[in-house]
């Protein structure tokens, strides 16, 4: 009798054991993902946003041992990227690098297909890219206040190239022009390159451009650099003054990237996210590859990130409002 009783005790042990180590595996933080995952980039390849996502998707494959496919879909400022991603399922496998079109978006456009505030939740800030305001070799201007003097003597007759309404570039000669008040007309062309092209060649002014793809032309003296948008100025420029340095308050701005999910991915699956991108992002080749970039690396946590994004609808909602663009 006692040798079936502790047979009958020993199985039950045993099967209450194997139920928590059941349990445990489910809630087990390694426990996710176990599916392949999907990046949504909101733009074409080979933009700046497009690269690091490609970094970034790279180096999570191989540490979460789980394809992280990168999907683009670029078209409407990013808007069609982020309708897609509040559409999809709240579950960690579907996230978005974001940029500084989401914080402009709400105000850029009298109605979207989703809240950015209400439909997505931050996991982390990746990068900040510096801008640099970069002129036409032949105009008679050295230096950002110098600049800006020849702006105010010819409102309206000086040009600005952007890669299109909403673009980085564009925000950042709009949040220029609001802080020094000047009057300089945009003309939005398809992408960042055929815009600094006619920079060159003097078919426009001046623009706002990613450092990375200003540094040869700047360095082969066919354009001149004035001011880095940053707080502090760029390793790849460092004769080069920031706004501030050169009297502009309220001008500094970064392009930037950042992770963002659908509203109502579990924390469990933000927390997971964040750990593993930051570990990436760690990476002494992946910092090189981004540096290369003229981007600097943040890793923020999803609460910094919050903060973020709250600070960008702020600042774009007042420049927008009171720049004069119109809302599409």
């Amino acid at each position: 009798m006692k040798s079936i009783m502790s047979r009958t005790a020993f199985a039950l042990t045993a099967a209450i054991a194997a139920q928590a180590a059941s349990a445990q595996d489910k809630s087990a933080p390694d426990s996710f993902p176990n599916r392949p995952l999907r990046l949504i980039i909101p733009y074409a390849p080979g933009g700046a946003t497009d690269i690091v996502g490609r970094i970034v998707a790279q180096k999570l494959t191989e540490r979460l041992s789980q394809q992280v496919v990168v999907d683009n879909r670029p078209g409407a400022g990013a808007i069609i990227g982020s309708e897609i991603l509040a559409k999809s399922a709240p579950d960690g496998y579907t996230m978005m690098s974001a940029n500084i079109a989401h914080g402009a978006n709400p105000y850029l456009h009298k109605k979207l297909p989703y809240d950015t505030v209400k439909d997505f939740a931050p996991v982390t800030l990746m990068v900040v890219i510096p801008m640099v305001l970069i002129v036409n070799a032949s105009v008679p201007a050295r230096s950002v206040p110098v600049f800006i003097g020849l702006a105010k003597a010819k409102p309206g007759q000086l040009t600005y190239g952007t890669a299109g309404v909403g673009s980085a570039i564009h925000l950042a000669m709009e949040l220029f022009k609001f802080s020094t008040g000047t009057n300089i007309i945009h003309i939005p062309y398809k992408g960042g390159g055929p815009a600094i092209a006619d920079v060159m060649a003097g078919q426009i002014t001046a623009m706002f451009s990613t450092i990375a793809m200003a540094v040869p032309y700047v360095k082969g003296g066919k354009l001149l650099a004035f001011g880095v948008s940053s707080t502090k100025r760029s390793a790849a420029l460092p004769d080069v003054p920031t706004v501030a340095e050169a009297g502009i308050s309220g001008a500094e701005l970064n392009e930037w990237q950042g992770i963002i999910v659908p509203a109502g991915t579990p924390k469990a699956a933000i927390d997971s996210l964040h750990r593993e991108i930051a570990a990436v992002l760690g990476v002494a080749d992946v910092r090189e590859r981004i540096a290369g970039l003229g981007a600097d690396v943040v890793a923020s946590t999803p609460a910094q990130f919050a903060e973020h994004i709250r600070k960008e609808l702020a600042i774009w909602g007042k420049v927008v409002k009171q720049s004069g663009i119109q809302p599409d």
